[in-house]
């Protein structure tokens, strides 16, 4: 089986909501959730603390073969203390029947587990080759409104009840949001050779080295399953860290990961029961698999609309782990939670 395509989120300008509108085909940073037709509109709450949630990241992620729009969700809590613990992120997965001459089935879905990104060039946009930054907002926009007049209106309209029921849920004075960025995307592989790679990432560790005092040593690959790794003891004696730092080094701007099903790019060490930290899936019993991750230039992003406060959020890494099979019952209006990881970054002004 071929190796499935890894895909990078850019951040591709602020979303005016004066301007443009986004809708569930919509890949962006902060802002409101846009929720598919007859889901049910949810504001999570931080299971540590209680406050509402703010909503960090929204992602278009159709599979292969699987008769569903399908969305994933991500929020976080803004208080003190809670960023990075566990219960103060959640994911949520919502899906919707694909505009079809066929009804969809009556039990649970379970479409094949491929990588979407083979049946769809880019998060949402079809028919078009993308660019290595899949052009500027006001294309993505009219790409992303192409695609939306191809949905049928039993898809794209709510009806009138589900309409007053979104009128009816006020949203509280405390929720926190975001201002909106548009995500585009680009193909890892394509940004540059791995010559390039490697002499950008020399040139990345002299810099630390500069500003941090202390050498790190040299970049020495070797293989394991295929793979190269870091092998020098970064300062913080963590090889994983220093791994890090090498592969994005081809793209530090990068706020997001997405590759369906391969390893995900740990910051630190993660622990060695991993496979037992991610739980199955509470719907179907299915176990998860890796799906995207964000990244620490999103960090940077995360302002707050009614402040102009220093970033709340703080993280290394965030790492999406959702079902298998993508189970869904037709006909559901209820989100399926999915299964967060956070790792803070060992060295949060690296980034800054």
């Amino acid at each position: 089986m071929a190796q499935e395509q890894l895909l990078l989120g850019l951040c591709d300008g602020e979303l005016d909501p004066r301007k443009y509108r986004s809708s569930f085909l919509t890949n962006k940073v902060g802002g409101e959730p846009d929720w598919p037709p007859a889901i049910s509109r949810r504001s999570p709450r931080c299971a540590v603390c209680s406050a509402p949630l703010a909503h960090v990241v929204q992602v278009y992620c159709p599979l292969q073969g699987s008769p569903y729009h399908r969305n994933l969700h991500m929020f976080a809590c803004c208080q003190p203390g809670c960023s990075g613990l566990p219960g103060s992120w959640t994911v949520l997965r919502s899906q919707c029947v694909e505009a079809t001459n066929q009804s969809p089935p009556s039990q649970v879905v379970i479409p094949s587990a491929t990588d979407w990104c083979e049946s769809a060039d880019v998060w949402g946009i079809e028919g078009e080759k993308c660019s290595s930054g899949c052009g500027g907002r006001e294309e993505l926009q009219e790409q992303a409104g192409d695609l939306q007049t191809e949905v049928s209106a039993t898809v794209c309209q709510m009806d009138a009840s589900s309409s007053l029921q979104q009128l009816s849920l006020v949203e509280s004075k405390d929720l926190p949001v975001f201002r909106p960025f548009f995500i585009s995307v680009v193909e890892e592989s394509e940004l540059c050779g791995e010559d390039d790679k490697l002499e950008h990432a020399q040139v990345l560790l002299r810099e630390y080295e500069r500003r941090e005092g202390k050498g790190v040593g040299g970049l020495e690959e070797s293989s394991d399953d295929g793979e190269k790794y870091e092998k020098t003891k970064a300062r913080h004696g963590d090889a994983v860290f220093s791994r890090f730092m090498k592969t994005i080094s081809v793209c530090p701007q990068q706020i997001l990961r997405y590759c369906r099903h391969r390893k995900p790019l740990f910051i630190s060490k993660p622990p060695s029961n991993m496979c037992q930290v991610v739980p199955v899936c509470s719907s179907c019993g299915e176990p998860r698999t890796f799906e995207l991750q964000l990244m620490p230039a999103l960090v940077s992003l995360l302002l707050r609309k009614d402040s102009s406060l220093e970033n709340e959020l703080e993280f290394g890494t965030v790492l999406v782990f959702t079902c298998t099979k993508s189970c869904w019952t037709a006909g559901s209006g209820c989100p399926v939670e999915e299964f967060c990881f956070v790792q803070s970054d060992p060295d949060e002004q690296l980034f800054k």
